[in-house]
């Protein structure tokens, strides 16, 4: 918190400084005995009618109202990462999208509007870089009607957490009564640590692959792949499956994108009979190993909040958090159909 030189506590912060990531100290209106102040750090997202809108880096928004502020001032628009390569979150944003491709995409200004047939929210929403170059209300209208066309729910896919993320669009939606539905997160690390574990699994033979085999498919839990979801698997510059064979059905799977100096992780599934041996880490070593083959130096993955085990695995390879991602529904849009998974 800011403090004066006489020692007091002070407010540093105005409505000119929306868009800015700042830390206030607020009165507790109903706190318990002991605890008259609350902490917030966030995006100040606006300052309207005595009241403030903090976005956190989670997503969450928090109203405080502007007599119950005791401190406050503008911090750094993001912190310093512990670990893994630098990047930006538009650089990121962009090679995702390259590596999980629509089957029907359309431009909006500097947005892109991407559908297929409900296969994973992230192949049936907007990614919205930029400026749409009309009104954001016009072009929420434009995006539920192109939506509606296809019969899909109205769907963006926003970012929070780090530089030049989006809590400023997250507040416009949650404002005009959108819906976050998913929250997950967005993983970078070093790429060689990975290709390279501390502990290797034995036994385990990883085939790769350039496609999606019957094999492959019938470890993969979107049960009943569609010739859609199909194209959207084998989409990306360049992309990879890894198989440990097993019996009827393979017993580890995985998938990877390699683009220029990413390489993206994805499908990492294993036999819950043969969990806790090593599997996924053989899996994403060789899948690594190929990506570094083709020049890759570093790694990019999702993982969704409450997966406890997949993000001690990471964390274990040296991934770290980069941004978080949300998908916001339309008011009234209808629920997604089939597999709604990031």
């Amino acid at each position: 918190m800011e403090i004066s030189a006489a020692g007091r506590l002070e407010v540093r912060i105005t409505a000119a400084d929306v868009g800015k990531r700042v830390s206030v100290r607020s009165l507790l209106p109903h706190g318990p005995p002991g605890e008259r102040f609350t902490d917030t750090v966030g995006v100040l997202t606006s300052w309207d009618n005595g009241v403030l809108r903090i976005t956190r880096k989670s997503g969450e928004s928090i109203r405080i109202a502007e007599s119950a502020l005791v401190a406050g001032k503008v911090v750094p628009s993001a912190p310093a990462r512990r670990r893994g390569p630098a990047a930006s979150y538009e650089e990121l944003a962009r090679v995702a999208a390259r590596a999980w491709r629509p089957v029907e995409s359309e431009r909006l200004g500097d947005w892109e509007l991407r559908a297929a047939a409900g296969f994973t929210r992230r192949a049936n929403s907007v990614l919205p870089l930029g400026d749409p170059g009309v009104p954001l209300d016009e072009a929420l209208t434009a995006v539920r009607r192109w939506y509606a066309d296809r019969g899909l729910p109205a769907c963006l896919q926003t970012a929070t957490g780090a530089a030049g993320t989006q809590e400023q669009l997250c507040a416009e939606l949650e404002r005009r009564g959108w819906v976050r539905e998913v929250t997950a997160e967005l993983w970078i690390g070093g790429l060689a640590p990975i290709a390279d574990p501390a502990d290797p699994a034995e036994g385990s033979e990883v085939v790769l692959s350039r496609e999606a085999d019957e094999a492959w498919l019938g470890r993969y839990r979107r049960r009943g792949v569609s010739e859609v979801a199909l194209e959207v698997l084998n989409s990306g510059p360049s992309v990879w499956f890894a198989t440990v064979p097993g019996g009827s059905v393979p017993d580890a799977i995985g998938r990877c994108v390699v683009d220029g100096r990413w390489a993206g992780f994805a499908a990492v599934e294993v036999d819950p009979a043969r969990r806790r041996r090593g599997l996924a880490t053989a899996v994403m070593a060789a899948l690594a190993r190929r990506a570094l083959d083709e020049g890759a130096s570093a790694a990019w993955l999702q993982v969704e909040e409450d997966n406890v085990e997949a993000r001690a695995l990471y964390d274990r390879m040296g991934f770290a958090t980069h941004h978080t991602y949300h998908h916001y529904r339309a008011p009234g849009s209808p629920a997604p159909a089939g597999d709604g998974s990031p």
